[in-house]
């Protein structure tokens, strides 16, 4: 592919992370990165959180929506995604910049899922994807989020967390058991990938 048909693609890559910076020097306790994650992590997170054979896909912030477009591109044309961001200008970001039928933007708290999901109509998701920064946030908020996610997967629902600290590894392993772990080197700062299988 040659320039010209990849610079459309790289002002937008390079305007999310203006985007993004600007909301981390803003909220860096709730953005937790001063850039979105790379396309390598983007790929790896469709592939661990398989959801090309999902029907219901949480993303628990979203952010400017690297990850977002990622999975939209995944998913089957019957397929449903929602987003839950807590911050207004990300939320307010993704609504006017991605259209598409299957998208729905909810702002709110990740601790309400079960809440959204009933007021969207939604049934219990096969995965939910979260790029929030449990290192940041209260241990207590950090685990409310994960038992919320486990009370609504689906058997054999997946949660996945993509994280640069293991806050979410100690709190998941409590609530969910053992995770299945990858790193992502090709993403600044590295990122380790976690898995738990609701079952």
């Amino acid at each position: 592919m040659n320039d010209l048909a990849t610079s459309p693609e790289r002002r937008d890559r390079a305007a999310e992370r203006l985007t993004f910076f600007q909301r981390f020097l803003r909220r860096p306790q709730q953005v937790g990165s001063v850039i979105p994650s790379s396309r390598f992590l983007e790929q790896r997170l469709v592939r661990i959180s398989a959801a090309r054979e999902a029907h219901t896909v949480v993303e628990l912030g979203p952010g400017t929506g690297g990850t977002t477009r990622a999975l939209l591109r995944a998913l089957s044309p019957a397929s449903r995604l929602l987003a839950i961001e807590i911050d207004s200008h990300f939320a307010g970001h993704l609504r006017r910049d991605l259209r598409d039928p299957r998208f729905i933007v909810h702002e709110g708290s990740a601790e309400r899922i079960a809440d959204i999901l009933t007021e969207h109509g939604l049934p219990p998701p096969d995965v939910v994807i979260s790029g929030i920064p449990f290192s940041t946030m209260p241990v207590r908020t950090g685990e409310n989020i994960v038992r919320a996610v486990r009370a609504v997967l689906a058997p054999d629902g997946h949660f996945v967390a993509y994280q640069f600290r293991d806050r979410v590894a100690v709190i998941g392993s409590r609530i969910f058991g053992r995770p299945e772990v990858a790193v992502e080197l090709l993403n600044v700062p590295p990122m380790r990938v976690y898995r738990w299988r609701r079952n």
